[in-house]
């Protein structure tokens, strides 16, 4: 089963990371992992003067003192006696936030974060720290949307799990991952896979041949999901499953709405060079959209998976 060793929650004070810090420890309960909550400050860069408005002008490392100050304060953000069961370790670094959290997480199996920040976006936008760690990150990235701002409300509970499954070897990974998650937490698992007709044969599936074909991809369909499910994942974890037909994100949000999901699971394609992928990409769109918290499964170099 997938195992998650070190956890990498980065914080900026706001309550959308203090719920990220949340969702981080609950999951370190349930394997045993450590956390680590990282704060990367940006050096300040001063005002160029007006004989020199072209000029470079060379960041300012915070002075010693107030890099201390910060350092408490990080401290006393991820309080301690309120994780009494669970190691947080407390970080700060100087640099640029993307950066240095995507360079923490090569040695991380997993980053916790929230897609809005002390900014308020009303939508994670792309350029954002998060978009930029989602895009490139070396590990799985559970993101916690504004909606679960609730902190000290609720506890973290995920008694609905919707996972999205392709049949790739991501796909494949993330239902394994998700299945791990529902044992963990004795939620209801929804696997579900969705029939994407390209548009240039829509007219076609319109006709009674053309609905036949879909009933017949989406019957084989239903067979392949069962068999990725497999009878021992049907042992520990409450599992349904559902074929749809539509657009991959669409149905993905709407099937995780209508079972009220605490939780959806979704592998995705791209890293490194080839990071781009993730623009425009299914688990893309359903971050942006998701009302609850997304896990997204990330695909290696080496063709493993974090």
């Amino acid at each position: 089963m997938p195992t998650i060793a070190r956890i990498l929650c980065p914080i900026d004070f706001s309550d959308f990371s203090r719920r990220a810090l949340d969702y981080a420890v609950t999951l370190a309960r349930w394997y045993g992992a450590s956390v680590t909550a990282l704060h990367v400050q940006p050096p300040a860069v001063p005002m160029a003067g007006p004989l020199a408005p072209l000029a470079p002008v060379e960041p300012v490392p915070l002075p010693p003192g107030d890099l201390d100050a910060l350092r408490q304060g990080v401290a006393a953000f991820v309080s301690p006696e309120a994780h009494a069961t669970i190691a947080v370790e407390p970080q700060v670094i100087e640099g640029a936030p993307a950066r240095e959290t995507l360079a923490e997480a090569e040695s991380a199996d997993l980053i916790v974060m929230g897609t809005h920040g002390r900014s308020g976006f009303e939508r994670l936008v792309l350029g954002s720290v998060t978009e930029t760690v989602l895009r490139r990150a070396p590990c799985s990235v559970l993101t916690i949307p504004v909606s679960a701002v609730a902190v000290g409300a609720v506890p973290v509970v995920f008694r609905r799990i919707v996972a999205a499954v392709d049949f790739s070897d991501v796909s494949m990974a993330a239902l394994r991952q998700a299945a791990c998650l529902a044992a963990e937490a004795d939620a209801r698992l929804t696997a579900m896979h969705v029939i994407e007709v390209p548009e240039h044969l829509a007219l076609w599936i319109d006709r009674v041949d053309g609905i036949s074909h879909v009933r017949a991809w989406a019957d084989a369909a239903e067979r392949h999901l069962r068999g990725a499910v497999g009878t021992e994942t049907r042992e520990y974890a409450r599992v349904d499953q559902r074929v749809e037909t539509g657009r991959a994100y669409r149905e993905i949000l709407r099937i995780s709405e209508e079972q009220q999901a605490d939780l959806i699971v979704i592998g995705a394609h791209g890293h490194g060079v080839i990071e781009q992928m993730f623009v425009g990409s299914t688990a893309q769109h359903v971050v942006r959209r998701a009302a609850c918290p997304v896990f997204v499964v990330r695909q290696r170099p080496n063709g493993g998976h974090r």
